[in-house]
């Protein structure tokens, strides 16, 4: 009997273990219990759920463009414009991958909307060629297609913008252009002049498509600094109302200038902590059916993670799981990969905060 003890311990110890284990996972799981999507399912097109969209773009793969010029011309009927400059965007994406169905667009119907993707197909077509936001992981070659490419894009838009004078959309994606053509601080001004003018305020919202861009143009990646981006973040939050989502400019200029050399302090700073809060706070009051809500959803997730508010962040990788064109994501080779594993983070933190709560 006292050789079978030890034995019988040592299974009633590993059957305690496996029990608290099957009780730590009924709290949170696994993300395969939890329901999330493996990277190989994760849609690299997107930013989150849009069935209309997402059948536009199986049709252009399909060389039909009848859905995609019907889902513009709806955006520009409706005067949504923030919905528009998001479809121009991801449909330019799609035609600079394979434009056959938006030369028989143009060739048929060679309207507003047509001529709005085409200037959004050269603006994507030219980073495509680049390869990387990164000018010291570009080749000289690359460098110079995509400069090369991108000044037809002023010819685009000016073509777009004739066919649709109200619309703000042709110069959003020049903003795009203007990164890499190095506009000046001036004609970027003028450039932001049109867009505002077509949707003034306060009678119009403030559309989070264009302020995303340009706080790009006015970071010190490109044609700015931290402290320009900071100003025109601050300026876009001050009378903005709370679900406009315009509190997301403050996380993407801190984003693009200190995530690469952040540490785990600097990412729980109360100040950090309050700009996620007031991101938090704004998603909440946002529209369910704002086009950007996914994108600020996907930002948030990231920041939360890096301040351990793993449950939080779990909120919203379940709201968007399943779709990873956005920030910060789309900022690394494999979007899929650098979401998943930001996710599984996410899930493990949770979980190990679930078992302490439980005392497991």
């Amino acid at each position: 009997m006292a050789r079978v003890l030890p034995f019988v311990l040592f299974a009633f110890g590993i059957w305690f273990w496996l029990k608290a284990r099957r009780s730590v996972s009924s709290l949170v799981g696994t993300e395969e219990e939890l329901g999330l999507l493996p990277r190989e399912r994760q849609n690299v097109e997107l930013a989150g759920a849009d069935a209309a969209l997402a059948r536009a773009l199986d049709e252009a793969r399909a060389g039909r463009w009848e859905a995609a010029a019907e889902l513009l011309a709806s955006t520009g009927k409706e005067r949504d414009w923030e919905r528009r400059a998001l479809y121009a965007r991801v449909l330019g994406e799609a035609a600079a991958r394979q434009d056959s169905w938006l030369r028989s667009w143009r060739a048929t119907r060679p309207d507003a909307d047509a001529e709005l993707v085409q200037a959004s197909a050269t603006v994507a077509r030219a980073w495509l060629l680049r390869g990387s936001p990164y000018a010291e992981h570009t080749t000289p070659e690359q460098a110079d297609s995509f400069h090369e490419l991108l000044p037809q894009v002023r010819a685009d838009t000016a073509r777009a913008a004739e066919l649709g004078p109200d619309d703000p959309t042709p110069y959003i994606v020049e903003i795009r252009a203007a990164l890499g053509v190095g506009y000046g601080p001036d004609r970027m001004r003028e450039l932001w002049a049109e867009i505002t003018a077509r949707t003034p305020h306060p009678t119009s919202a403030p559309l989070y498509g264009a302020h995303e861009a340009a706080i790009q143009y006015w970071s010190a990646r490109w044609h700015g600094s931290a402290e320009l981006a900071r100003e025109f973040a601050a300026q876009a939050t001050a009378d903005a109302p709370l679900g406009t989502l315009m509190t997301a400019l403050p996380l993407i200029a801190w984003f693009d200038h200190h995530d690469a050399a952040a540490t785990s302090r600097d990412y729980t700073d109360p100040h950090l902590t309050a700009l996620v809060d007031a991101a938090l706070a704004d998603a909440e009051e946002a529209p369910a059916d704002h086009p950007r809500l996914p994108e600020v959803r996907h930002l948030l997730a990231y920041f939360l993670t890096r301040q351990t508010r793993h449950d939080e962040a779990l909120d919203q990788f379940r709201l968007v799981d399943g779709h990873v064109n956005a920030l910060p994501w789309r900022s690394r080779r494999d979007p899929a990969a650098f979401f998943t594993a930001t996710r599984a983070k996410a899930v493990r933190g949770a979980e190990t905060r679930a078992r302490i709560s439980r005392g497991v």
